[in-house]
């Protein structure tokens, strides 16, 4: 859609993803992405942490399934979707606002880390033209392939 904000982050996963199903069935992954940007202090002579961003994330429908499948806390991710502000009420009554990535692509990062994909099983439905997935044989594995400078999740 026209207009929207399409923004990329690159981060680690805060903990597992949570995979719930709305009540029409559709299944949809929540996490969060921490993103620590890193500079060089050449007056110190050292790497110093900036502050964090805590990204609160969704995926829906199959790729919902696949991250939950394949993903899990400290993954380093690269994620790409749209921005999306939400306003609720809490049970207080107290109104709250909050930025949520909508995902439209997610993967994991190989700057420190190796990847095996296996590519999921799709059956088309001659009605709507829906994908539907069944579980991939072997899930995304990533795996340390040297100590990341944002270790911490």
């Amino acid at each position: 859609m026209a207009g929207e904000t399409i923004v990329t982050v690159v981060g680690n996963l805060t903990a597992d993803p949570e995979l719930r199903y709305t009540q029409n069935g559709l299944p949809v992954a929540n996490f969060t992405i921490a993103s620590t940007p890193r500079e060089f202090d050449r007056v110190a002579n050292e790497w110093k942490d900036g502050e964090a961003l805590f990204l609160r994330a969704a995926a829906w429908r199959e790729m919902g399934e696949h991250v939950a499948g394949s993903l899990s806390k400290g993954s380093r991710v690269i994620a790409s979707g749209r921005l999306k502000q939400r306003s609720y009420e809490t049970k207080e009554g107290e109104k709250r606002t909050t930025m949520e990535l909508e995902i439209d692509e997610i993967g994991p990062s190989l700057r420190y880390a190796t990847a095996s994909v296996t590519r999921a099983q799709s059956n088309r439905s001659a009605e709507g033209g829906q994908a539907q997935s069944a579980p991939a044989q072997q899930p995304v594995a990533a795996t340390a392939a040297a100590a990341t400078p944002n270790d911490d999740f």
